[in-house]
């Protein structure tokens, strides 16, 4: 068998962070060959540390990373894009704070990754440092992140019947993973409604590309109502409530 490597240079997103030790620093990363990983940053707690300034939240760094025995050590940190209005704005690093969570959830440790999920995270934090609404950018991310986690809804024909929809107010079974038509809504004893319009929202988020997408304009009710579907289906897939989405709602309130 080919021995592991001992050591790899990639480029990282960091979704989280939290102290280790007396001076050094835990963080939870995104590669786009690695996938998720866990790396301690020795040192990086220290004003003098080479480190330091180059392994903030929601940043993306070019680390040299050597394999430990239990986690891998970040010898070398330098930071390709800050990303700053994330950590200057607060709605901004509210949102993300959600996408890391929602990219943290749907991965897993250690399992080489497709570039996918890497690419998608670092375009919306892109985004979402330059948007001026981010909510459009949000939406896009969670119908994408659904898709590259293989929970991709259906949204053109009846999860129950397999019959095209119509063009009228239906129903959506988190359970199910998609829309059900008025004709099988008894077949399911816990669904939602989904109006027209929202439906024509969802379906544009799906097959759009972000381009086509940011030129939208969405009433705040019609907004609601398909950030709550989305919602929903995330977390029910997840089987927890996201920490941040508390968060979220507090700065909406200000």
């Amino acid at each position: 068998m080919p021995r592991p490597q001992r050591a790899f240079r990639t480029q990282a997103l960091i979704l989280k962070r939290r102290d280790f030790g007396e001076a050094d620093r835990m963080l939870t990363i995104l590669t786009p060959s690695h996938g998720k990983i866990e790396v301690v940053a020795h040192g990086a707690r220290k004003l003098t540390s080479s480190k330091t300034g180059h392994v903030e939240l929601f940043t993306c760094a070019d680390m040299l990373i050597h394999n430990g025995r239990n986690f891998g050590i970040v010898a070398q940190a330098e930071m390709v894009t800050p990303y700053q209005p994330l950590r200057e704005d607060l709605q901004r690093g509210a949102y993300a704070n959600y996408v890391a969570e929602l990219a943290d959830r749907f991965s897993t440790l250690d399992e080489p990754d497709d570039s996918s999920l890497f690419t998608l995270l670092s375009e919306t934090f892109e985004r979402l440092s330059i948007v001026d609404d981010p909510r459009l950018a949000i939406r896009y991310y969670e119908i994408r992140l659904l898709d590259v986690a293989g929970f991709r809804p259906e949204l053109n024909e009846c999860v129950f019947g397999r019959e095209a929809i119509e063009p009228e107010d239906q129903f959506f079974s988190y359970a199910e993973g998609g829309v059900v038509c008025p004709r099988h809504a008894n077949q399911s004893v816990r669904l939602t409604r989904v109006s027209l319009n929202a439906l024509k929202i969802l379906r544009h988020l799906q097959r759009s590309s972000y381009a086509h997408i940011a030129a939208l304009t969405i009433d705040a009710p019609l907004h609601n109502e398909v950030e709550r579907i989305l919602l929903g289906y995330i977390t029910y897939q997840l089987e927890r409530k996201l920490q941040s989405i508390d968060f979220i709602k507090r700065i909406r309130s200000i």
